[in-house]
């Protein structure tokens, strides 16, 4: 190596040429040794942050004012500012000290990457491995089914081969078209792990980056990848054959059968193999609860595990029960005023809604804390989503306006109040009690509309349930609603002492009314599909089987 080029590639002081010098002026970007540093400040043309070498990515010019340092970030119009800019152009807008703000996004970083790589990234794999386990079993499928289609061909002999060749080719269009569908999202899912994997490795080099322009430039991507895409449930053919009938061959043959599916999202922590459970014929009671409510006090059940059940009525008394009818804790709403809805989050707190003072709130073992502060509206009906997420149905404070409000991280995500036309999807006042199914619709139970008014994931209307045809009872009054694993929908009528269940696409399926309930009003499913009522008019509780 030529020593003289590898003296000349030495960092040297910019003001005496001393090799190696340990500071640096973050404003005048020059390099300076300890003994020309006190010459270096007295020069009045500019300012100056004279630190350590490693420390020299942590300050920055002002855009505006070239001479000075900027110290602090304005929040409200996301930059960084000196202290001309906070008194001048940016007077009265939220400031942070600019190496707070700096730590702070050093931390939304590192948990960014810690959920990429700890959740994210593994639920992604979960999905392709659900593709790889589907293929398999199309696959499996496919050739049972063409085992014995050939067996059943063999039988009818050369008067069924065209119908033989028929019905393959059915089975090989079935085929071939889930299986374009699972390898596209195969593909697309293996696009987007590449995304995350990019994006970690982008992470981990802000992480360890001094460069506060680069890090407080960063915008999180971890919002997009929470998404996660829908898992399509492959639809297996059957083949049924009938026996062989000669003047009717063709129509005795059989034919390729599938039952048609959604594609659907499992929850976060559901068993994507769960089994389909079907409607029992007759529901039945398995525990009657007892608890502290007088009659017509009780109105919304929260479910907060398969032995405890969280309760609010008519009073402002939160409280949690076992099974057993013993009373586990109660709180105090803070206003002193009846909550107008419970419900669980996934992290186990109870949420509530105060309709007198416009607030959202937590309860995190005995504190309760105010999570949202409403202006110009009133909460009423919540539920928490599969990803924690909070959907909140509103009325304006003149009652001449609803709408549902998506918070996610305390924030408004989304706001869910016309259809496609312009029209209000919900009536404009009282209880409309709401609950997110596990294909991520959102399900409404307008009481004042007489409808159950479900939308999708993005706010577009999908069915409106009206009742049951041929009703002879009381008009249909929804209050509590509820969701269960197979994305059926229970609804409690309380005028005529009944539940309605329907499906995913709003197609009625029947109605529990041999459980002798007394005005329900509260509904929540817990994890096994068991079904916990609300009796107002009793003020208990009931337990229902209605599946297996």
């Amino acid at each position: 190596m030529d020593s003289r080029r590898s003296a000349q590639d030495v960092l040297r002081c910019q003001l005496c040429d001393t090799p190696v010098p340990p500071l640096y002026c973050g404003i005048c970007h020059i390099h300076l040794c300890k003994a020309c540093v006190g010459d270096h400040l007295l020069d009045e043309s500019s300012e100056h942050k004279v630190v350590p070498f490693d420390k020299r990515g942590l300050t920055t010019k002002c855009e505006k004012h070239s001479t000075k340092v900027c110290e602090l970030y304005c929040e409200e119009c996301d930059i960084s500012i000196c202290a001309t800019c906070a008194s001048s152009e940016h007077k009265g807008h939220e400031f942070t000290e600019i190496l707070k703000y700096f730590e702070n996004k050093k931390d939304v970083i590192k948990k960014d990457l810690q959920e990429l790589k700890k959740s994210i990234n593994l639920k992604y794999q979960e999905i392709v491995t659900h593709i790889s386990v589907q293929k398999a079993d199309l696959n499996k499928n496919s050739q049972k089914l063409t085992s014995a289609i050939n067996k059943h061909g063999e039988d009818l002999h050369r008067e069924v081969d065209f119908i033989i060749k028929k019905v393959k080719s059915t089975l090989e269009e079935i085929d071939s078209k889930q299986l374009a569908v699972l390898n596209k999202q195969e593909n697309e899912i293996k696009r987007t792990i590449s995304e995350i994997v990019q994006c970690t490795a982008d992470l981990e080099k802000l992480l360890n980056s001094s460069d506060i322009n680069l890090v407080t430039a960063y915008k999180s991507r971890n919002t997009e990848f929470r998404n996660l895409p829908p898992k399509f449930k492959v639809s297996l053919p059957s083949f049924s054959p009938p026996k062989i009938n000669k003047e009717q061959l063709y129509h005795y043959f059989g034919s390729m059968k599938i039952e048609a599916h959604d594609t659907t999202m499992d929850s976060p922590g559901a068993d994507a193999s769960a089994s389909y459970k079907p409607l029992i014929d007759e529901p039945q009671i398995v525990k009657d609860i007892n608890t502290d409510y007088e009659k017509h006090e009780l109105r919304s059940v929260s479910c907060l595990s398969g032995e405890h059940v969280w309760t609010s009525g008519f009073d402002s008394i939160m409280r949690l029960y076992n099974l057993q009818g013993e009373l586990v804790k109660s709180v105090k709403t803070t206003s002193g005023t009846w909550p107008r809805d419970i419900a669980v989050t996934e992290s186990g707190y109870l949420v509530y809604t105060d309709y007198e003072v416009r607030s959202i709130n937590m309860v995190k073992n005995t504190e309760i804390q105010t999570l949202i502060k409403l202006q110009g509206w009133k909460p009423r009906n919540v539920c928490c989503t599969s990803y924690d997420d909070l959907l909140v149905v509103m009325n304006s404070d003149d009652e001449t306006k609803a709408k549902v409000v998506r918070y996610s991280g305390l924030k408004e995500k989304q706001t869910i109040e016309f259809n496609d036309k312009g029209q209000p999807l919900y009536s404009s006042r009282d209880i409309k009690y709401i609950k997110e199914n596990i294909n991520l619709d959102i399900c409404v139970a307008d009481w004042m509309a007489g409808a159950v008014v479900v939308v999708n994931q993005a706010g577009k209307l999908q069915f409106t349930f009206t009742g049951p045809p041929a009703s002879t009872k009381t008009p249909f009054k929804p209050r509590g609603i509820a969701t269960d694993s197979q994305s059926r929908i229970l609804v409690a009528d309380w005028d005529n002492n009944r539940i309605h269940i329907i499906d995913k696409d709003g197609q009625f399926l029947r109605l529990i009314d041999n459980c002798n309930l007394q005005h329900p009003w509260g509904l929540c499913v817990d994890a096994r599909d068991n079904l916990i009522v609300a009796e107002s008019e009793r003020g208990k509780l009931k337990k229902i089987q209605y599946c297996n």
